[in-house]
């Protein structure tokens, strides 16, 4: 456990860094194609990428909670979700407890979010609260809970923002790239149109680019959290009963978007009938195989 959590936090670094390369190359190309000249350019994409990367990290909780309208619980109003995460603080040796977080949604869901244990929040639905009974919703509780002890809420925040915002920003500016005008430009260097081609490239390929890093560091963390919130517990039956009512369950959930589908505890949209995505392209395990290790575990 404690390798995968190095192994979380080395990754975080790496993806920043990534991130911060890949948005500053794609800004560098917009501005070029907006005729500004090779010096304004890489200072406006450099300035831009750092100073949203660096709000990136510090507000991604914010971020989240905001896409998705989130209330902050209180103990008259959701009694039982803050008994079950006093009960679990005790277990999980964590100094800070998460703040709770309840959305406005018939969809059972959750998950958690945050910088580090010192600033987390763990989230879930009115859905999740109405349909779900105490070990039940116990399971869940502790399974966001271990992504926090995990460290895999700084990874899964980063990503989730980041992913939306070099997607809207390909989206926006692939559409006015092909209505704006380019003067000649035969005083280019070698090393302008380097970068120009590599801008290209990723402003076209950055929304797969992406996507292939949530599956990247999505599967394994949700088997470890389900372990985690196992030994949180001592009752694997409550995790694997939440786990099948919520994949059953066909309401929507609204606020969801691509970004952060895959920091809920099971994928937000439903799956359509005779068209189950193939699980080489799904941000989560299914449930029978997370059910199956679930069982191993008695």
């Amino acid at each position: 456990m404690y390798e995968d959590i190095k192994k979380n936090k080395r990754k975080t670094g790496v993806i920043v860094f990534g991130f911060l390369l890949m948005i500053t190359l794609i800004l560098y190309y917009v501005c070029y194609m907006f005729d500004l000249s090779s010096y304004v350019a890489i200072t406006i994409a450099l300035t831009f990428s750092i100073i949203s990367t660096i709000a990136t990290y510090y507000n991604c909780d914010k971020i989240v909670l905001a896409s998705v309208r989130a209330r902050e619980a209180t103990h008259e109003e959701d009694l039982q979700l803050t008994n079950i995460l006093e009960g679990l603080m005790v277990a999980s040796g964590l100094e800070h407890k998460p703040r709770l977080y309840v959305v406005e949604s018939a969809q059972p869901n959750a998950f958690a979010t945050g910088r580090n244990p010192e600033h987390a929040i763990i989230c879930v639905t009115t859905g999740l609260l109405k349909k779900l009974d105490y070990y039940e919703l116990e399971g869940v509780v502790a399974h966001e809970l271990s992504h926090i002890k995990n460290y895999d809420i700084l990874l899964s925040a980063v990503i989730s923002v980041m992913v939306g915002f070099i997607v809207m920003i390909s989206d926006i500016f692939t559409r006015s790239m092909f209505r704006s005008s380019s003067k000649d430009r035969d005083d280019d260097s070698k090393g302008n149109a380097i970068l120009l081609v590599i801008g290209l490239i990723f402003l076209i390929l950055s929304p797969i680019v992406s996507n292939l890093i949530q599956l990247a560091v999505s599967r394994r963390r949700e088997y470890l959290a389900d372990a985690t919130a196992v030994q949180l517990t001592r009752n694997p039956d409550g995790l694997i009963s939440a786990l099948k009512k919520i994949s059953s369950d066909d309401s929507k959930l609204d606020v969801a978007s691509n970004s952060t589908s895959y920091m809920y505890i099971e994928n937000p949209f439903p799956k359509k009938r005779g068209h189950q995505v193939s699980n080489l392209f799904s941000t989560h395990p299914s449930v029978e195989e997370r059910v199956e290790a679930l069982e191993n575990l008695r």
